[in-house]
């Protein structure tokens, strides 16, 4: 029996990849791609990428960042946010990288949630974003763009992680997250939505009215 939430992620996958460019395949360093999304937690792109490149830029790999003093690490990653609870944990995974790696971030993600502070989200971007492995990071855009088309209703990412594994189709893993985010930062965005331009609109469950009147 043919599941039409199949049909409809395929449909909706189609026109993602008219509207967007496809970011996800470009090869990057798996270390970067691991702390790059250690920074992102809860800040926005811009200021994780200048978080990122301020760190990179003075301590370009593992070792370097590992042998950098932590006041160094904070003062560089001080645009994302939470910078000093974020320069320990990377410190703390980097040392953790080396003594039990040898420097090498592992591929896989019983290994990667070991990891100190990397959650089901973060080993899911290192899957996709570092080893092109079929993977469903679901951050907030790919959490509230979900359910707003009416693929899952969940109440937590990892809730919506699971749903969407049991129905999309895993050649479709890989470009999800990166097609999602790019849409919710432009058209499904978390408060006024921009619904009546959005592709996706026939395809979608969303009713705008709904959050208006939440409101009242």
């Amino acid at each position: 029996m043919c599941d039409d939430r199949v049909i409809k992620i395929e449909k909706i996958m189609e026109i993602l990849k008219r509207n967007y460019t496809i970011r996800v395949l470009r090869e990057r360093d798996p270390y970067e791609v691991l702390i790059r999304t250690i920074l992102s937690q809860r800040t926005r792109d811009e200021n994780t990428d200048q978080a990122t490149d301020n760190l990179f830029n003075v301590y370009p790999d593992i070792y370097a960042v590992c042998d950098a003093p932590i006041e160094d690490v904070e003062k560089l990653i001080k645009p994302a946010g939470f910078y000093r609870v974020k320069a320990s944990r990377i410190k703390e995974v980097s040392k953790l990288l080396i003594d039990q790696y040898g420097g090498i971030v592992p591929n896989n993600i019983e290994e990667l949630v070991e990891l100190p502070g990397v959650g089901r989200k973060t080993a899911n971007c290192v899957l996709v974003f570092a080893f092109n492995e079929p993977a469903i990071p679901v951050d907030t855009h790919v959490h509230r763009i979900s359910n707003r088309w009416g693929l899952v209703s969940t109440n937590k990412p990892e809730a919506t992680e699971m749903a969407l594994m049991e129905f999309v189709p895993k050649d479709l893993w890989i470009e999800l997250n990166d097609l999602m985010v790019q849409f919710g930062q432009t058209i499904c965005r978390p408060i006024s939505p921009q619904c009546e331009v959005c592709p996706i609109s026939d395809y979608c469950d969303y009713d705008p009215l709904s959050d208006e009147k939440n409101k009242d």
